[in-house]
């Protein structure tokens, strides 16, 4: 039995003319909210008000940030702006004393081992411990 695969699941169907659900939601709260502030306010207390709210609307419903919606931006900007910050520094040795220590035991009689520069990168480091072993064997 034939299955037919979706296509294009990353768009949105459009529910209410141009505009998705989520569109509509936005814009039907700030334009309940700005009717609101338009029958407690006076007229000229409502447009100061009401602007802010018509614009926050206006750009969760159709602004994007870097392809991402802006909900998903002030969703971050809150979770970044709540949340401890711990920043945490990690002091790591210098190369020369690694070398002054290859050479010490380089003078002793020992043969010389190949050591690689100190990495960020940890697959650089599994792959160079792969070779050691590969060459040992």
């Amino acid at each position: 039995m034939r299955f037919q695969v979706p296509q294009f699941i990353e768009v949105e169907s459009k529910i209410f003319g141009p505009l998705t659900l989520k569109q509509f939601i936005f814009l039907a709260g700030g334009g309940g909210i700005i009717f609101i502030l338009y029958a407690i306010l006076p007229f000229w207390l409502m447009i100061i008000f009401g602007i802010p709210f018509g614009i926050l609307a206006f750009a969760l419903a159709f602004y994007k940030v870097n392809e991402q919606p802006f909900i998903k931006v002030m969703e971050s900007a809150f979770n970044f702006l709540l949340s401890a910050k711990i920043y945490v520094w990690k002091k790591t040795p210098p190369e020369k004393k690694i070398v002054k220590e290859i050479k010490k035991e380089a003078a002793k009689g020992e043969e010389e081992i190949y050591v690689p520069k100190l990495t960020e990168s940890k697959l650089k480091d599994l792959a160079w411990s792969l070779n050691i072993k590969e060459k040992i064997k």
